[in-house]
């Protein structure tokens, strides 16, 4: 067992990663079906709403506010997220799509459109000794804003298989799930958190288990409906190959364009570090959530497979990048 968890840290391999690659083996294997299927997606559902509520409740005004001066730097990372990433995401996705199932390219371009992470984010930023203020601020924008913008781009990017052609943004239908399951349970969380603040700080590690156990439930779900309609069957070695290149090729552009960028623009080693961290990451928490409101039951699967991917392939790489980052610090 020493052993085990010697050769996890010396490859940088994410646990909680470990454990949701552990829900697509136990939805492969056993699937929820029938009855169970529908309990399960309105347990889905709540757990959604619940985990942006605790979001809303436990981003601090005041730790945005610190980092919000720097409007060069905040404009920088959501151009960086926004902008830079989707038009990426379109090279790349379109030059795989002749060699993936369409959905697979589908996949590629949506985890293009989603938010930057938060913790890791601002994790790495501190671990490299950068500007951890703006990067709290950077990464809280982002998400801010991703619950409006990413379904807007969406709806301008993609055109989602089994809806006759109706991009899934400009389905009124999608805007107001997400509105209900997302938005709603974070403006509740950021009214109510004068009260409940103090109580979710107290209880944060407690909490983190409620963040964590949602994604799990999410990917559960979706793989469980993903199987049933032969996800494995549309999936084969050389299309996860494809999409580990395409991970790999979309994160190698965006840490350069970041890297030379910053530098260029004359942000200094600390600032830099925070849109590094902050510009070239998506957000697997927010990302899945979203595609189970954004796409189709049966597909949710296969759309999500490029975000978990590329999601492990960020920790790595920005684990390594933030030890170089404070070796430079010093």
């Amino acid at each position: 067992m020493l052993q085990l968890e010697t050769w996890l840290r010396k490859a940088r391999l994410d646990g909680y990663v470990l454990l949701i690659m552990g829900m697509v083996v136990l939805a492969s294997v056993l699937p929820a079906r029938g009855v169970a299927a529908v309990v399960f997606d309105h347990v889905t559902d709540f757990a959604i709403a619940l985990l942006f509520f605790l979001y809303g409740g436990r981003l601090s005004r005041e730790a945005v506010m610190a980092g919000v001066s720097n409007w060069r730097l905040q404009l920088f990372v959501l151009a960086c997220t926004y902008v830079v990433f989707p038009l990426a995401g379109l090279g790349v996705a379109a030059v795989a799509r002749p060699s993936v199932d369409p959905i697979i390219g589908t996949g590629i371009l949506f985890l293009c459109l989603l938010p930057s992470t938060v913790q890791s984010s601002i994790a790495f930023t501190s671990i490299a000794r950068g500007d951890v203020p703006s990067a709290v601020c950077a990464a809280s924008l982002s998400n801010l804003a991703g619950v409006v913008v990413t379904p807007m781009l969406v709806g301008l990017f993609l055109t989602i298989p089994g809806t006759a052609g109706a991009s899934g943004g400009s389905s009124l239908h999608a805007v107001k799930a997400v509105v209900v399951q997302l938005f709603l349970p974070f403006a509740l969380g950021q009214l109510l958190r004068p009260w409940i603040a103090e109580w979710l700080l107290r209880n944060k590690a407690m909490l983190s288990y409620v963040d964590r156990g949602s994604i799990l439930l999410v990917v559960y779900t979706a793989f469980s409906e993903g199987v049933v309609n032969g996800i494995w069957q549309r999936v084969d070695l050389v299309t996860l190959g494809i999409i580990l290149g395409a991970a790999c090729v979309l994160l190698a552009i965006m840490l350069g364009f970041t890297v030379w960028t910053s530098r260029r623009l004359g942000f200094a080693v600390e600032q830099e570090t925070a849109i590094v961290f902050c510009g070239s990451k998506k957000s697997l928490a927010s990302g899945v959530p979203m595609a189970n409101i954004l796409f189709p039951g049966s597909i949710v699967g296969i759309v999500v497979l490029p975000l978990m991917l590329f999601h492990q392939i960020q920790l790595m790489v920005c684990a390594a990048m933030a030890t170089k980052y404070a070796e430079r610090a010093k």
